[in-house]
């Protein structure tokens, strides 16, 4: 019996190892909470993309990923999943950029609205902000019409709604595609509707 033992003290330090390779999430918690920013509709069908910050306890944007993006199958029964790498670098995904003089991060998207989506406190919550008539606008959802034809699927244009971050009026605006093939989209016309 003290064979057995002896050889089970001599083992344990392996067995601490193996768990901490084999289970991480076990010894180091996530302990990042997670806070919608705004999330992504298509004429296509009922399926959203949602942006989320991830936060600290601190309180600050984590540093390794700020913000993640995931699919919420609505048209289905509401699975998450995780968008395809073809999906992440071709039309949903973005390049992250740390300001290093603020909690805040800019997001420069896949598809190319012609300016970043930045990622800052606003009222002490973290919000995905974008400027609008030299205005600062709260993003709240992007809403992609899109022209299916057969395996080809093209944007027809991407509207912007918000809220003005300094008064809450709710802000509106319509992106075009700038040329025919282009991932580029450009301001036809900018406007803003009454109180939110």
């Amino acid at each position: 019996m003290s064979i057995r033992t002896d050889e089970f003290m001599r083992n344990i330090p392996i067995l601490l190892i193996l768990v901490i390779f084999l289970q991480p999430s076990i010894l180091l918690a996530d302990d990042l909470e997670r806070h919608p920013l705004f999330k992504i509709e298509r004429s296509k069908n009922a399926n959203i993309l949602q942006y989320d910050a991830q936060i600290r306890p601190d309180g600050a944007l984590d540093k390794k990923k700020p913000v993640v993006v995931y699919w919420v199958r609505l048209a289905e029964q509401g699975q998450i999943k995780k968008l395809s790498w073809i999906q992440r670098v071709f039309a949903y995904g973005f390049k992250t950029r740390q300001d290093p003089r603020s909690d805040s991060v800019s997001l420069d998207m896949a598809v190319d609205i012609g300016q970043p989506v930045k990622v800052q406190r606003v009222n002490g919550v973290y919000r995905a902000t974008l400027t609008i008539d030299d205005r600062l606008m709260v993003l709240e959802r992007i809403y992609i019409r899109t022209i299916e034809n057969g395996l080809l699927t093209k944007v027809k244009s991407i509207e912007l709604f918000g809220w003005g971050a300094d008064d809450d009026e709710v802000m509106y605006e319509r992106l075009e595609p700038c040329g025919k093939s282009s991932k580029s989209f450009c301001k036809p016309r900018t406007h803003t509707e009454g109180d939110r």
